[in-house]
C-alpha cells in the first residue's frame, strides 16, 4: 500500500469480510483477531489480488515492503525539503542495518535501493513539473538535488528527456508509485 486511499480500501475490505483492523498503515495490518482460518485468509488474499494488492506473509517481502514504504513516504508524502540521508531514514524506519537492507533489496528486487530512490524521485519530479507551481530550481532544491544540472542529468538518464522538454511535451507519461522499479 502506498497511499492513504490504499489504506482506506484495505481497511474497508477487511471490515467487509468480518475482520476488525486495529491499525492499517502502509504495508502493514494489525487485526483484533488472534488468528484467521485458512479459508478466510484465502478470501482476503483473493479480494486483495482483485484490487491490485497482495498479501505478504514472507519475512523478506515484508522487509522489502517496509523499505519501499519508507522511500515513498519521504519522497512523495513529505512536505519538507528532503535533507535526511536515505540510508539513515530507512534504517530507522525498519530498525535494521542499512547494509543488510541494501543487500536484501538488491537480491530480491534486482535493483539497488539507490536506483529505487532515484526512480521514485524522478516520478515525483514529473508530478511537480505537471503541476507547474514550482520552478525547476525550486523542484531541485525541494527534492534534495545539489543543482538543477544534477536533477536534469538524472531525469534525462531515467526518462531520456530533459525536464523542460518533458514539461512542454504535454503528454505526461507517469508510472504509478507502486510500479516504480
Amino acid at each position: 500500500m502506498v497511499c492513504n486511499r490504499c489504506i482506506m480500501v484495505v481497511k474497508k475490505l477487511l471490515e467487509d469480510n468480518d475482520l476488525h483492523p486495529v491499525a492499517v498503515s502502509l504495508g502493514e495490518v494489525v487485526l483484533q483477531e488472534d488468528a484467521i482460518d485458512d479459508k478466510q485468509q484465502q478470501t482476503i488474499q483473493h479480494a486483495l489480488t482483485e484490487i491490485g494488492f497482495e498479501l505478504i506473509d514472507d519475512r523478506k517481502q515484508r522487509i522489502i515492503e517496509q523499505i519501499k514504504n519508507a522511500v515513498v513516504e519521504l519522497v512523495h508524502h513529505s512536505t519538507e525539503q528532503i535533507s535526511v540521508k536515505y540510508s539513515v531514514f530507512i534504517s530507522e524506519k525498519t530498525g535494521m542495518e542499512y547494509t543488510y537492507l541494501s543487500k536484501l533489496f538488491s537480491e530480491v528486487e534486482g535493483v539497488t535501493i539507490e536506483h529505487y530512490i532515484i526512480s521514485q524521485k524522478i516520478e515525483r519530479v514529473k508530478e511537480l513539473l505537471v503541476y507547474d507551481e514550482l520552478s525547476l530550481s525550486e523542484i531541485a532544491d525541494n527534492m534534495g538535488y545539489s543543482s538543477v544540472a544534477h536533477l536534469s542529468a538524472q531525469f534525462k538518464k531515467i526518462t531520456g528527456l530533459t525536464p523542460t522538454f518533458y514539461k512542454n511535451l504535454g503528454i505526461h507519461h507517469r508510472i504509478p508509485i507502486d510500479k516504480v522499479k
